[in-house]
């Protein structure tokens, strides 16, 4: 019969370490592994280019794309393909490929629910935050209203919010909780 509260507190303490489902966490791992993956992609490609004729390509993806080459934001990007050396590709492809590596492993940390990652992803996401802002105030001093910067603004800005305040909730710690000595 004095088995019977520590069964439940045993099942009550069990319940606590169980992980709560959190559709909004899922969302955050989503984009975090989305992000991994796109960057992943674009370090291969950047890589497999690295030693093409690259104004030759841009001039034959602007045919595909049936973009006029005449226009100024194109021109001005074909200039500056033209100054790309090979070396530069490769540096800005072993770029995109650690960045990606780091937005996997968080992703990858997010979906296990380890607290480095919680502090991984609250750090790197509020890291972006200020020169989101800087963007977003000289953007729309100069030109339409960046909605693109501003949605990334707003997703960072909920990453850190959420992950502040449900990281005790969502994330195992390494300590066990104590148990009382009246159970033991």
């Amino acid at each position: 019969m004095h088995d019977a509260p520590k069964t439940i507190s045993a099942a009550a303490t069990a319940d606590a370490l169980k992980p709560k489902r959190a559709p909004t966490l899922y969302a955050i791992i989503a984009i975090k592994l989305l992000k991994g993956l796109l960057f992943v992609g674009l370090a291969m490609m950047a890589y497999t280019l690295s030693d093409n004729d690259l104004p030759a390509e841009y001039r034959h993806l602007l045919h595909l794309l049936r973009v006029n080459p005449e226009r100024k934001f194109v021109a001005d990007l074909a200039l500056r393909i033209g100054e790309l050396t090979e070396a530069n590709v490769l540096w800005a492809a072993a770029g995109t490929l650690v960045y990606s590596l780091f937005s996997l492993v968080e992703g990858t940390g997010l979906l296990f629910r380890v607290s480095w990652a919680c502090w991984l992803s609250i750090g790197e996401s509020a890291f972006f935050i200020p020169i989101e802002v800087y963007e977003l105030v000289h953007r729309a001093n100069r030109e339409r209203f960046p909605w693109v910067v501003f949605g990334i603004l707003v997703i960072n800005v909920v990453i850190v919010w959420y992950l502040l305040q449900n990281r005790h909730r969502l994330f195992r710690h390494h300590h066990q909780p104590h148990q009382d000595a009246t159970e033991n």
